[in-house]
């Protein structure tokens, strides 16, 4: 059996992908349509080697008859058609942050809590942020061994993560150092070629920015809402590729060959730590991968139960797209994608 798929914001970099991961992993797909605003109307996209699809109007897209919609051109614009969809018997999975936190809407990486799928009850499925997604699915067999109780992670961002006029901005920047082109600032708030810079999305009165924010509360809603997190989040001059240092403290004692196993053993995750000269895995080395890569797994002296590891994934990819991607095929794999709307909108 096939499904009638949209894609919305498919004109994005995370909407490109998104159709290019659904053709990769061959989806069960009997029609899919490309979504975009009206300005987009008309260009053509590839979907698969062989099918390309013209772009039609999201803003007077009938989602009546369609099976899913995968989600991604915005969090305003999520806002207002998202529940159009869904009301119209469409089981959105939403790539923005706009549904995120709220009650009634599960938050999922399908590696960690796929069984939430099930208490889904408006019609909409939330992705995660691309850093707690790839967080999270290195941390779950962890957890499952020791029970986590406390994170302190500092992230590595790309710039694809701030979507294509952030890797235009890098690019500009860098190509403009060699011929003595003042740099021009549009995107991020200081010059990211050849710099690093410790703030991703707007700061909160606490000092935090929300980006940090994000990390902890979705943690605490996908895997276990006693675990306590701080983040600090930095964007670095990477086009694609997020890149975690990563501290817990557990409940329970550490055991480290327990964790190398359970890593290997792990869905979503590849363990390469060889504790040599090149024996870890970088960004540019996870480009195009589905897996989140874990190394540096060591034992942390400094906190009773600790421990210190390193992890990467392609945030385009497991930190968004092919999350969305991943949770649609869970729902076919629950048998919850049929006959239509997955899950009735609550009057």
């Amino acid at each position: 059996m096939g499904y009638r798929v949209a894609v919305a914001g498919a004109t994005g970099a995370v909407g490109r992908e998104l159709l290019r991961i659904l053709a990769e992993r061959n989806f069960p797909v009997d029609e899919v349509v490309a979504l975009a605003s009206p300005r987009s109307v008309g260009k053509e996209i590839s979907f698969g080697d062989k099918k390309v699809l013209k772009v039609q109007n999201l803003e007077t897209f009938d989602f009546k008859g369609w099976d899913v919609a995968l989600f991604s051109p915005g969090g305003e614009v999520s806002a207002v058609y998202a529940p159009k969809a869904a009301a119209a018997g469409c089981v959105v999975i939403d790539n923005t942050s706009h549904f995120r936190m709220e009650p009634g809407i599960p938050l999922v990486v399908p590696e960690v809590n796929a069984a939430a799928l099930k208490k889904a009850r408006r019609g909409i499925i939330a992705n995660p942020n691309c850093s707690t997604a790839q967080m999270l699915v290195a941390l779950k067999p962890l957890h499952d061994l020791f029970k986590i109780k406390r994170i302190v992670v500092s992230t590595y961002q790309a710039v694809s993560g701030a979507g294509k006029d952030g890797m235009d901005e890098l690019f500009g920047q860098t190509k403009g150092t060699f011929v003595n082109d003042p740099p021009t600032v549009a995107q991020f708030t200081k010059q990211i070629a050849f710099n690093v810079i410790p703030h991703i999305d707007r700061f909160m009165d606490d000092g935090a920015t929300k980006e940090e924010w994000k990390m902890a509360v979705e943690t605490r809603k996908i895997l276990d809402p006693d675990i306590q997190v701080l983040a600090t989040c930095v964007r670095v001059p990477v086009f694609i590729g997020h890149s975690e240092a990563i501290s817990i403290e557990c409940e329970k004692p550490v055991d480290l060959k327990k964790a190398r196993e359970a890593l290997r053993k792990a869905p979503g995750v590849i363990l390469r730590d060889e504790r040599e000269d090149g024996g870890y895995v970088t960004p540019i080395e996870c480009v195009g991968e589905d897996a989140t890569y874990v190394s540096r797994l060591r034992i942390d002296p400094t906190v009773e139960n600790g421990l210190a590891l390193w992890c990467v994934s392609d945030n385009l990819r497991k930190g968004a797209a092919l999350n969305a991607v991943q949770i649609a095929e869970s729902l076919v794999e629950q048998g919850l994608l049929k006959n239509g709307a997955l899950f009735p909108v609550k009057e």
